[in-house]
């Protein structure tokens, strides 16, 4: 073997190197190219400063709009970075560079800040329009490589990443690099979204669509409305409670039982009432219901998200959960039938609890 050959086998990233012939070895060079990007990720945690910190806390202080902007690559960050940032309560756009100095400008104003994006510090299209950004911001930040360079110095706030090897194999693509601007970027972001208390009821609004959506939905939007319910005294006779509290449609697997007050006292499941047919205890349908139902049921709590209940459903394998309110009066249920036509409908593998 020549020593070239040599040089190709033990470095198959390097430049010039011969394709991977094998699956084994594209198997094995993919996992490096990707191995890679994650090591420069890790490698640029040592190199976060209390700069990072302050572009938070910058974010999170910002009454007007992020404006995020770069070039190539690093605009294209930039433009993922909006959508972090719109999600999590920091809204933002993206401003390119080029059009910025064609008019562009004008979308920013006073209460807005800028996060200047570019791994050198020196794409002439971003350095050219620092200057009138700062001016007519709130602020600037500079997400680059180094501190020492003309973007870092027209900045208020520099969040240097560090000088990162690129994944590529010949060293050129930005790989690395971009990986590493999306992670501290993201870091800044969520940062910013935690100081600014962002609550899990916040990022629903924002995401009412799909499977996400869904499981940030509140439980009353979800569950079957009291009227839909069946509904019966915790005095009744478990045969009256069949017949009163029956409703036309698909019913609900259970009943829920009040005291006088109208308070939840218990559950009684269609799993119950086929225990007692299937031990052919006829004489139990015409003893109180009291006796049979389940005492002090898990519910879930009006305004509680979707996500938290069907949780509680899947830790406790039923099929049924109470929606009450603060005076524990239930307001509807939640049915594992409904919430598996949920989750199909948003195209997910359903998890189904087990029914009690």
């Amino acid at each position: 073997m020549s020593p070239q050959s040599r040089t190709r086998s033990e470095d198959p990233l390097g430049p010039g190197a011969s394709p991977p012939a094998t699956l084994l070895e594209r198997l094995r060079l993919l996992r490096q190219i990707v191995s890679s990007e994650a090591n420069a990720i890790l490698s640029s945690v040592a190199n976060l400063s209390p700069s990072a910190v302050q572009a938070a806390e910058m974010t999170a202080q910002c009454e007007g709009c992020i404006i995020v902007t770069g070039v190539g690559k690093a605009g294209l960050v930039g433009q993922k970075l909006v959508a972090t940032l719109a999600s999590t309560g920091s809204p933002s756009h993206f401003l390119h560079p080029s059009e910025a100095v064609h008019g562009d400008l004008g979308r920013v104003r006073p209460s807005d800040l800028v996060w200047a994006i570019s791994n050198s510090g020196r794409s002439e299209e971003v350095v050219r329009i620092a200057p009138h950004l700062r001016e007519n911001s709130s602020g600037l930040i500079a997400l680059t490589a180094t501190e020492d360079n003309p973007l870092a110095a027209a900045a208020d706030c520099v969040v240097a990443i560090g000088k990162h090897d690129e994944a590529c194999p010949n060293g050129l693509a930005p790989t690395s690099s971009t990986a590493v601007m999306m992670a501290v970027g993201d870091g800044i972001a969520m940062l910013a979204s935690h100081l600014r208390s962002f609550s899990p009821q916040d990022f629903a609004r924002f995401h009412p669509g799909g499977a996400l959506g869904k499981k940030l939905a509140e439980v009353d939007q979800i569950m079957r409305p009291l009227e839909a319910c069946r509904v019966a005294s915790k005095d009744t006779t478990i045969r009256n409670a069949m017949v009163t509290a029956s409703k036309t449609g698909r019913r609900t697997g259970a009943v829920m039982l009040v005291d006088q007050w109208g308070r939840l006292a218990g559950l009684f499941t269609d799993s119950d009432l086929a225990r007692l047919l299937e031990q052919r205890d006829d004489a139990a349908l015409d003893e109180p219901i009291n006796t049979r139902m389940t005492i002090n049921p898990a519910t879930a709590r009006s305004g509680s998200l979707l996500g938290d209940a069907t949780a509680v459903m899947s830790h406790r394998r039923i099929s049924e959960l109470p929606v009450i309110d603060d005076e524990h009066r239930p307001l509807g249920l939640l049915d594992i039938t409904d919430l598996v036509s949920l989750t199909q409908s948003c195209q997910q593998p359903a998890t189904v609890p087990f029914a009690r």
